[in-house]
């Protein structure tokens, strides 16, 4: 069995009184003589929606439904009503979210969402909407995840289909409320880079050599079958997809979940770096960002420590580099590779730290009562200082 943690989206400020949620993945055995035609009709009936909406540049879901849903049921009358409702809130949900910029599409095995309508679970019976009656059966669930399914409240499920392993899987959706918030603790600055994955302004580093290495090789792998062209080389390179991401992604589950577990630590800080990707530079360096997963860590991070009763704050990312942690004074020739001199108090630290410093030092200062915020300017100008976490 393996398990996985769904996070939802968020605006970019301490997490407060939201609803904390979990996603299981459990293999099941369905009779694929049944549910792979409903997938296939499933997602001609989302990709009609998507048509519709394209063509009146709107995700209305009520005019969706006066217009699409009886000539829909008419052209598919297996599929339960309820899952065809489903499928339309999905298709117009995935339209409003990119804004009319890409075209989603489902194809005949993509993943089919369920909702309290159309699946049910008690204890670990599981009925799941299907052409014709409903299919029921019962889930294998370790003693892992018992707390989950006892306690926690079940909200959605999602079916998804692996055409290589012939399996299907259910991911099934529990939310529960956040736990206290953690009163006590420091403020932990957080860089992060490409030759440091992780510096955080108590020294800690995480060092992305192995990662570097490891995205090296797979890119000589791919360019070697790529040129080669054979059947055996694509087959190759069909086993090889996926395997560096899911590498990353154990490096970044390995380091949020040491980060989440300093319990000194109350507050993690970030740089807001949304939209870095869109900066273009030299083709080597477009290609590390390009493959450089700080979103990915950035939401590990958040889940985990959201569970532990800890939040996430951001601060802009412009200077940090650049700013010297103690005097403040911002110069571009302060930073030279990994070595950090500040030309005017003669501050030397490295790179990646001082930057943490300073991203902790800007999240504390604009959390900071304003009349605290100007005495400390008055009476001393390191600033970081005062408010050290």
């Amino acid at each position: 069995m393996r398990h996985s943690y769904a996070w939802r989206n968020f605006i970019r400020k301490p997490i407060t009184d939201f609803l904390m949620k979990r996603t299981v993945s459990i293999p099941v055995n369905l009779p694929s003589e049944r549910f792979l035609p409903l997938m296939n009709e499933c997602s001609e009936i989302f990709n009609a929606h998507i048509d519709w909406a394209l063509a009146n540049r709107t995700y209305n879901k009520n005019k969706a439904h006066k217009e699409l849903y009886h000539l829909l049921r008419l052209q598919h009358p297996c599929v339960p009503s309820a899952l065809v409702q489903t499928i339309r809130d999905n298709a117009l949900e995935a339209i409003k979210a990119t804004k009319f910029k890409r075209i989603p599409r489902k194809k005949p095995t993509s993943a089919l969402r369920y909702d309290k309508r159309t699946m049910t679970l008690r204890g670990q019976q599981l009925t799941l909407s299907c052409i014709g009656k409903r299919v029921a059966i019962i889930l294998n669930v370790p003693d892992y995840f018992k707390e989950i399914f006892e306690t926690w409240d079940f909200c959605a499920a999602t079916l998804t289909y692996s055409k290589p392993s012939k399996q299907f899987w259910v991911r099934l959706v529990f939310e529960t409320d956040d736990p206290p918030k953690q009163e006590e603790g420091k403020v932990l600055g957080i860089d992060r880079g490409l030759y440091h994955i992780v510096s955080t302004s108590n020294g800690q580093f995480f060092s992305g050599s192995n990662v570097r290495a490891n995205q090296r090789r797979y890119l000589y792998n791919r360019k070697k079958l790529q040129q080669k062209g054979t059947r055996s080389a694509k087959r190759r390179l069909k086993a090889m997809s996926g395997r560096e991401k899911r590498f990353m992604r154990d490096c970044n589950h390995c380091i949020s979940k040491k980060l989440a577990a300093l319990n000194d630590v109350k507050t993690y800080v970030l740089e807001d770096l949304s939209g870095i990707r869109n900066q273009r530079r030299n083709k080597k360096v477009n290609k590390w960002i390009s493959s450089w997963s700080f979103y990915q860590l950035e939401q590990f991070l958040t889940y985990k420590a959201e569970a532990k009763g800890k939040q996430v704050g951001y601060v802009d990312a412009r200077y940090t580099s650049q700013k010297c942690s103690r005097c403040k004074q911002r110069h571009s020739t302060n930073r030279h590779k990994s070595r950090f001199h500040c030309k005017t108090c003669g501050f030397k630290a490295h790179a990646d730290i001082n930057a943490a410093t300073n991203i902790k030092d800007d999240y504390i200062l604009s959390t900071a009562p304003s009349e605290s915020v100007e005495q400390a300017t008055v009476n001393s100008p390191y600033v970081s200082t005062s408010f050290s976490g």
